[in-house]
């Protein structure tokens, strides 16, 4: 950098001694030097920070290369984790079946019971309502396009009066369990395991979660929201047959007449902007052909939702 200045004020006292640049250029090449000396001075500091970082992710490595406490305490903390996770489940799992087996149904509220009948009467092709149970069914042949966890225009707009429902005075307060079902399809389709459903279980979990994603953009509170995924483990049909699995492909959201606490439990992450794994639309995962099927290739993404007490939406 010494030599820069050198250079410079030389070249300008030079040119200033024998009559040949004016002010202007003059002040131009100062101009000049003065920029270039910045830019030299950042790149001498960006340099210097990230050698410093660099130094310090070296420190970290040997650190647990070497065996020394920041390895048990990286595995400590990530067990702590886990534990905390699976607690969470093992408590949504056990809320999802209390609310399932609870004698005399999961009676909601007359405005809200009221609501969700005349949403579905009023969306027949895409909604079923167990006003016993309180459950709303969104058939995933139509909202989800196949093999896929992307909710379709028309599914979405119903999500969007449904949660209309959901925030209304008579069920603002309640929690809810959003949880995705598959039928015993396996998946097979290559484009739908690269949108990263690589089985049942990945599939029922992010359609879930989509429908959950959906709900908190549509202002649904997200503290209210738990999310779960089942693939084909708790069927509400029989296998055997195309119109059984069409009713155990669903996405169920359960609406629990329990007022929301501020620990409320929050289940799967909602990427919220996915923002569930987004699927290329018509992924064919139910008519893929590898493995001999035992049934005819079922068409997975037609699953409906079974909203336990999805209000209408």
């Amino acid at each position: 950098m010494a030599r820069m200045h050198r250079f410079f004020g030389i070249a300008a006292v030079g040119l200033l001694l024998s009559g040949c640049v004016s002010q202007e250029k003059y002040n131009a090449l100062k101009l000049d030097r003065d920029r270039y000396a910045e830019q030299l001075g950042q790149a001498q500091t960006e340099a210097a920070s990230a050698t410093k970082e660099s130094e310090a992710y070296k420190s970290q490595l040997q650190a647990i290369l070497s065996g020394q406490g920041s390895k048990e305490g990286l595995v400590n903390n990530l067990q702590q984790q886990n534990a905390e996770l699976q607690r969470q489940l093992d408590e949504v799992n056990r809320r999802y079946a209390e609310a399932l087996n609870r004698p005399g149904g999961n009676a909601l509220p007359e405005p809200v019971t009221t609501a969700l009948s005349e949403f579905a009467r009023q969306n027949p092709d895409l909604v079923d309502f167990d006003s016993a149970r309180g459950i709303v069914k969104f058939k995933s042949d139509l909202t989800f396009a196949t093999g896929s966890a992307e909710i379709t225009a028309n599914a979405k707009q119903a999500i969007g009066r449904f949660s209309q429902i959901l925030n209304s005075p008579a069920a603002a307060g309640y929690e809810l369990i959003v949880a995705g079902h598959t039928d015993n399809t396996r998946v097979v389709n290559e484009a739908t395991i690269r949108a990263g459903h690589k089985d049942n279980w990945y599939l029922s979990a992010h359609r879930a979660i989509s429908v959950g994603s959906d709900l908190i953009s549509e202002r649904v509170n997200p503290q209210r929201i738990a999310v779960t995924g089942y693939a084909d483990q708790r069927p509400i049909a029989s296998n055997a047959s195309e119109q059984g699995k069409a009713q155990n492909r669903r996405v169920e959201v359960l609406i629990l007449p329990t007022t929301v606490r501020s620990n409320a439990l929050v289940g799967a992450p909602m990427n919220m902007g996915h923002s569930a794994q987004p699927a290329k639309a018509h992924l064919n995962k139910d008519q893929a052909t590898a493995a001999p099927a035992p049934a005819v290739h079922l068409n997975k993404d037609q699953a409906t939702i079974d909203t336990r007490t999805l209000p209408n939406k």
